[in-house]
């Protein structure tokens, strides 16, 4: 890859815009302004994306796109004076949000930290405008392909309009993990100037480093006669990706590994969005503002893996070539990832295309590497460090103590409460952890459903996350609440992000007419509002993992399905014998319940 014609860390634009510090003045009035305000309170990822706007990490931004700004980067990765910027910060609202609060070009509206609402900044309006999603997606991501985790929000959860302004700052989002690791860009390049560090290289990451990544950082460091900064990202990353407390603490032992003196661990409260070679690019600016005279490019940087087609979004190298074709401009040092094997008869890591091909490497994959951590098989020496391996240990346990998650869906009484208690039957009698039982068995308001089952999300999310089996039933007719609910458990239940959704998909006119208690009958008088298949339409979800009809299978059939085998990893009702009898008895247990508003039934059921 060729070098730049000059290396600095001059931030990108030529000035650090240290929003914080340029406001220090006027904190007070802002605070004491942003309490008479209209008020927004922020998503995680506009969270992270104001806190690197406000440090001055999207230097040159200074608050959230305009739409000539926006358009600009979309289709030519540049603002609209010139300047190279590949990701488009977007600050999402509803058109709700827009008529409650007032919005518009010149108001000023407060940003609210969502853990605690506290004003973290001042955005004053600029321009509302709509956009062309499709588009966004085929530019930005180069596919318009829900397989891709960023694509998947932009058309699942970023609201109907944008808001561009500037921001001026009041403070940062508080963090209460890992404080002493959290720099702002001027905190560290004060450090590298006071350790005299004149030449840095930065290396990227979201998932635990082992041996190679140490060989890799080291080569890397030495070739250059640099220094090194290892950089991970602590903000959203991809759906799955090892939590940043486990991944923290990897970092921390494997610091110890390190030449004296040569590497810095900081963290990077950035939103990632996997968009390949736009993102590498994107990275080497946040890395230049944060002080690095070189970064890392790894292979198949920031990919987010396989399309709907099973092919992957990106080619390996197609980052690499992006980022050069900009190295001049960028203005930083540009490393390509090296690839490197272990050779056991000189017990050291080389690059893998330095290695003769009659000589014996070993390697182990990110698959087989999870594959061991979920069975406890071993994990050798040569691969990674005892510290680090202890460390995945504790926080990922074999499978057959991670919990899961059951999500049935269907219409009311299409049998999902009765598959529900039948698993859950199957599952306390095999043992060996907690079976909760979440049911949705009754009528509520349309509006009410995405309420409750959110709520329900969370609540299963840190079950699951504890290590329990989680089984939920929900009427919700809307496919997007459905969705809603099991990205919610893959992004918030840690090792117990195992959520698998299964379609109970009873025809209505069955449904209706075993219905003992009358409700359709009800629903076509109109005594009831809002009953999925007659008063609203129930969409029927796009890919569950497993669709099953009590028309076509009997409740044990369905429990010992060999579908349901495929869908379940620990193969826990296989291995049990139910018969009829325990049906029965289950279906005259009485549940524990607590009532909520008749104008908008529901019962919340919970059996550990």
């Amino acid at each position: 890859m060729p070098a730049p014609s000059t290396i600095n860390n001059i931030p990108h634009g030529g000035v650090l815009k240290d929003l914080v510090r340029r406001d220090e003045g006027i904190h007070d009035a802002l605070k004491q302004e942003a309490v008479t305000l209209p008020a927004l309170e922020l998503t995680e990822r506009q969270l992270c994306d104001l806190e690197l706007i406000l440090n001055g990490g999207f230097s040159p931004l200074e608050g959230f796109l305009s739409k000539a700004d926006y358009e600009s980067v979309v289709e030519n990765l540049r603002l609209t004076d010139g300047t190279l910027f590949p990701i488009p910060i977007t600050l999402d609202v509803s058109k709700g949000e827009i008529d409650t609060l007032g919005l518009k070009p010149g108001v000023r509206l407060a940003l609210l930290d969502p853990r605690d609402d506290q004003a973290l900044a001042i955005l004053t309006i600029e321009d509302i405008y709509t956009f062309d999603r499709v588009k966004e997606a085929l530019n930005v991501f180069g596919a318009d392909d829900l397989a891709h985790p960023a694509v998947a929000y932009l058309h699942r959860r970023v609201k109907q309009f944008y808001v561009g302004g500037k921001v001026q700052a009041i403070q940062l989002p508080t963090h209460f993990d890992y404080v002493a690791l959290r720099y702002t860009p001027s905190e560290l390049r004060a450090h590298f100037k006071k350790l005299a560090w004149r030449k840095v290289v930065a290396f990227q990451t979201r998932n635990p480093m082992h041996r190679a990544h140490r060989e890799l950082t080291v080569r890397a460091a030495r070739q250059r006669q640099a220094n090194i900064l290892i950089h991970p990202v602590v903000g959203l990353t991809k759906p799955g990706d090892v939590d940043h407390y486990t991944r923290v603490r990897v970092y921390e032992a494997i610091m110890a590994k390190y030449p004296n003196g040569m590497g810095h661990l900081a963290l990077l409260p950035l939103a990632m969005r996997m968009a390949g070679p736009r993102e590498a690019v994107w990275h080497a600016i946040i890395r230049k503002n944060y002080g690095a005279t070189h970064f890392i490019v790894g292979r198949d940087h920031a990919g987010p893996g396989k399309n709907s087609a099973g092919e992957n979004f990106y080619g390996p190298y197609d980052a690499q070539a992006l980022v050069s074709e900009f190295v001049d401009e960028l203005r930083i040092g540009v490393v390509p990832f090296q690839q490197m094997s272990y050779v056991p008869s000189t017990d050291e890591y080389q690059p893998s295309d330095e290695v003769p091909k009659d000589v014996q490497t070993l390697d182990i994959s990110g698959t087989e590497l999870r594959r061991r951590l979920k069975t406890g098989a071993l994990i050798p020496d040569w691969f990674s460090y005892e510290a680090v391996v202890k460390t995945l240990r504790e926080s990922y346990p074999p499978r057959s103590k991670q919990g899961f998650v059951l999500f049935l869906t269907g219409l009311y009484n299409a049998g999902q409460d009765t598959i529900a208690r039948a698993l859950q039957v199957t599952l306390n009698e095999q043992g060996g952890r907690s079976v909760t039982l979440v049911l949705d068995n009754d009528l509520k308001c349309a509006t009410q459903v995405a309420k409750d089952l959110g709520s329900i999300a969370f609540f299963t999310s840190e079950l699951a996350r504890a290590g329990a089996a989680v089984i939920v039933t929900s009427l919700t007719p809307k496919r997007e609440d459905q969705n809603q609910f099991l990205q919610t458990v893959l992004h918030a239940a840690g090792t117990g992000a195992n959520v698998f959704h299964v379609h109970v998909a009873t025809p209505l006119e069955h449904a209706e007419v075993t219905d003992r208690r009358q409700v359709y009958a009800r629903a076509r008088k109109g005594e009831l509002n809002g009953l999925p298949g007659v008063g609203v339409e129930y969409e029927t979800p796009e890919k569950p993992h497993l669709s099953v009809d009590v028309t076509a299978q009997g409740i044990p059939e369905i429990v010992h399905s060999e579908s349901a085998h495929r869908i379940s990893i620990w193969r826990l009702w296989l291995l049990i014998s139910w018969s009829l009898r325990a049906l029965f008895l289950l279906i005259q247990v009485l549940f524990c319940c607590w009532k909520r508003p008749p104008s908008c039934k529901f019962f919340f059921c919970v059996y550990t």
